[in-house]
This record gives structure tokens, C-alpha cells and sequence, in this order.
């Protein structure tokens, strides 16, 4: 079956086949108030004649009731116009209930442990009971309908199984796509309109993946052309006499050291991204932090932590973070701690300044985007933290900014431990 909806029709076809043939089962069992009188009063008549009047000996009446069954299985009763039993047919049928109370009508009762009788009214006075040849066994039909109920469970369990884990699949690579990994795929299975939708995924996150892959590529040459006509117009204003316009000089000056580290995070924002982090080397994150630190003027605590990781890229990660920090701190105190963070080895990188609202603790790590409300410094390409992010996931971790218990702010990253997890001793 190559469509889903023939599969999902087919599915509640056959459920109502179960339904339609359980239903006509008990309406079968059912007498039939219209044919009851007309059905009731012919067999009477019959049956009357069959066994002859009234005052017949018990003898008479049970050979005329066994020459009248003949090759019946079932059991058949006799009653007299006083609830006495005349004749009958293998075991005798208990009478319905209320038998002795107001007359039952003729047709098809209920007895307890003989099953469904049929009670058939003579008009001298006498009552016919006809019954299966055993009492019904409940257990049968309870292991009948339990067989019943397993069976329909187990084939709609499958078929809806079938169905769901497929999507259970398309799922985890529509949430891996949106994770960032632009080279999730998902396999395509079958032939109905969930495989279609699957290789529907699978070319829209090709193009994707395309798309993103070319941008990169030309902000990454961009970048590097940029990098020419840049080296000579610094040459030149080396050049230039600084006599008469100095501080014309130095704002060029710092405006072109500005732009020559955009384009150098620029480019290296796009390696990290295209290759992800070389993790061959063990690095020891305290022993590094304390080489940063010393730059900005950090103190620094902790215990010795190793992760498997790009040296030149964690160096870069804990400079931004340190930058950052010494940049919005207000001149507060930077502190660098080394440890476990969230079970796996990191680092936090804390101030005391005037703290990032709620709202943007996530949005200040997207690329040149600045809280609202912060004035432009002119440091900074807004690049920093989101390169922080990037080189923190190329080596299976993340970032996150926190409030500081006290106030300021609090950056904790975390990497991943590697295969042979990390080695932490205090120190």
C-alpha cells in the first residue's frame, strides 16, 4: 500500500467490519418483538397437537416429545400448567426466572446456567423450553474476545507504529536542521506522502545548506579581499605627515585597526563554522586562562581541567569573554574560574557591571547585535560573543550568560569532555 491514507482508511474500514460483525452477532440473538405473537401462536398450535391434549400420561408425553425432536441436540423441556416438569429432552432446563410470578411471554429469555431458552407459551396451559445442549461457557467467550481485542490492538499498533516512527524520524532531522547542523538528513521510506515528505526535507535542507555554504564562502573572500586595499591604505597614512591634523591620524589609525579586526573575526568566525575546531590537542583550561587573564588584568581560580580542543581557537574564545567583560564591567574587578560547569569541564568568566537584561541573554550571542539601550562604543565589530558561541559548540559545548549573584554578569561555558573524559584536581 503506497498511500497513507489508503492505510489510515483500511484501518478504520476494518475496525467497522469488527464493529458491523459484532453487532449483527447480538442482534441475531435478539428475539423480534414484531414476529413474536404470529411465530408464537403457529408453534403453539403445533406443538400442542404434537404432544396431544393435556391429560396424556408422563409415558405418552415423553414419547411424543422424543419422536417430535428426533434429531434435536439440543434440550427440550416440558412444563405442566403447574411448573411441573411432564417430559423432557436430555437435562431438564431450569425454568426462567419469575416463572411462577406474572407470565412470561413466549420468545427468547435469559436462564441462569442454561443460557438463552426459548419459551414457548401452549395454549392449555403448558410451557415448552428449548436450550442449547450445554450451559454456555463463559470463558470461551471471554478468550474469544480477548483474541479478538489483542488481534485488532496488534494490527493497528503496527500500522499506526509504522506511521508515527516515520515522522518520529522526520522530527529529529527537522530539530537537527534547526539546531545548526545543516547536513541533517532523513531517510526517505516507502512510497505514500510521508516519503514525500521526507525527500521534500531532504532538498529544501540541501538548498539550505547550499545557500549557507555559498554566503559563507563569499563573506570569507570578501573578507580576505578586503584585507589588500586595507594593508595599503594603512601604508599610506603611515606615510602621511601627522604634523598638522594629528588626532585626524589617530582616529584613522583606529579605525582601520577596527576594520582589520572585523574582517580577521569575520574570517575566522567562517573557518569555525566550515571546519568546526581541530580537538586533537589536550589542553589545560587553567594554565590557559591564566596567560589570558594576565593581559586584562583577571584574577583567576579553579583546578586543573583538560579538554580535548584547538589551542588557538579557546585562546581567541577566552579573549572575547575577557574583552567583553573588562569593556561593560564598569571597571569593576574580571574574575576567571576554571572547573566543572554543568557536569562537564568549562569555565566562568564574571564582573560586576551593570549586568545584561533578561530579555537579551540569549540575542547578544547572534552576530552584530547590541542590547538595546547600550550606546555605541565604537569598540567592537559585534562579532565577539557570537564567535564565543561558535568555537564553544565546535567543541561539543555552549554558552550562556547568567545574572551574577550580587550583581554583574556571568558567562559559563562548557565544553565536551572528549572519549577520555576530563581530569580535574584541585590545585
Amino acid at each position: 500500500m503506497r498511500r497513507l491514507y489508503l492505510q489510515i482508511w483500511l484501518a478504520f474500514l476494518g475496525i467497522l467490519v469488527v464493529f458491523a460483525a459484532l453487532l449483527a452477532g447480538v442482534w441475531w440473538t435478539l428475539p423480534d418483538d414484531r414476529d413474536r405473537p404470529p411465530f408464537a401462536e403457529t408453534a403453539s398450535r403445533l406443538v400442542a397437537e404434537a404432544l396431544g391434549p393435556p391429560g396424556e400420561p408422563p409415558d405418552r408425553v415423553r414419547d411424543r416429545l422424543a419422536r417430535l425432536t428426533g434429531a434435536f441436540p439440543g434440550r427440550v423441556t416440558v412444563l405442566g400448567a403447574d411448573g411441573a416438569v411432564l417430559a423432557h429432552r436430555g437435562e431438564p432446563l431450569p425454568p426462567p426466572p419469575h416463572a411462577g410470578g406474572p407470565r412470561l411471554p413466549g420468545g427468547m429469555h435469559h436462564v441462569p446456567g442454561a443460557g438463552p431458552v426459548f419459551l414457548l407459551r401452549l395454549d392449555d396451559g403448558r410451557t415448552i423450553l428449548v436450550g442449547p445442549p450445554h450451559p454456555p461457557r463463559r470463558g470461551r467467550f471471554l478468550v474469544a474476545l480477548g483474541l479478538l481485542v489483542l488481534t485488532t490492538a496488534v494490527g493497528a499498533y503496527f500500522v499506526v507504529r509504522r506511521i508515527t516512527r516515520r515522522v518520529e524520524t522526520l522530527r529529529t532531522g527537522v530539530e537537527a536542521l534547526g539546531g545548526g547542523d545543516l547536513s541533517a538528513r532523513v531517510a526517505v521510506e516507502g512510497h505514500d506522502e510521508i516519503a514525500r515528505l521526507a525527500a521534500s526535507f531532504n532538498d529544501a535542507a540541501g538548498r539550505i545548506e547550499q545557500l549557507v555554504s555559498s554566503n559563507r564562502t563569499l563573506l570569507a573572500n570578501v573578507s580576505h579581499e578586503l584585507r589588500s586595499p586595507l594593508s595599503r591604505i594603512r601604508m599610506a597614512l603611515e606615510l602621511l605627515d601627522t604634523g598638522a591634523r594629528p588626532e585626524l591620524h589617530a582616529r584613522l589609525t583606529r579605525d582601520i585597526t577596527e576594520l582589520d579586526a572585523l574582517i580577521g573575526e569575520l574570517l575566522l568566525s567562517g573557518r569555525v563554522e566550515a571546519q568546526g575546531a581541530r580537538r586533537e590537542d589536550r589542553i589545560e583550561l587553567l594554565a590557559l586562562s591564566a596567560e589570558e587573564a594576565a593581559t586584562w588584568g583577571a584574577g583567576v581560580s579553579g583546578c586543573e581541567t583538560f579538554v580535548p580542543g584547538d589551542e588557538r581557537l579557546l585562546r581567541r574564545l577566552l579573549r572575547n569573554l575577557l574583552e567583553n567583560a573588562v569593556r561593560h564591567g564598569g571597571g569593576t574587578p574580571v574574575e576567571v574560574e576554571v572547573g566543572t560547569v554543568r557536569d562537564r569541564p568549562g569555565l566562568r568568566v564574571m564582573d560586576r557591571g551593570p549586568g545584561v537584561a533578561a530579555p537579551e541573554r540569549e540575542r547578544i550571542f547572534e552576530a552584530f547585535y547590541r542590547p538595546q539601550g547600550m550606546p555605541e562604543s565604537g569598540h567592537g565589530a559585534g562579532l565577539g560573543l557570537a564567535l564565543v558561541r561558535s568555537i564553544a559548540r565546535a567543541h561539543g559545548g555552549d554558552v550562556a550568560c547568567l545574572p551574577r549573584e550580587g550583581g554583574g554578569s556571568l558567562f559559563e561555558v562548557w565544553f565536551d569532555a572528549g572519549a577520555g573524559g576530563a581530569a580535574s584536581t584541585s590545585r
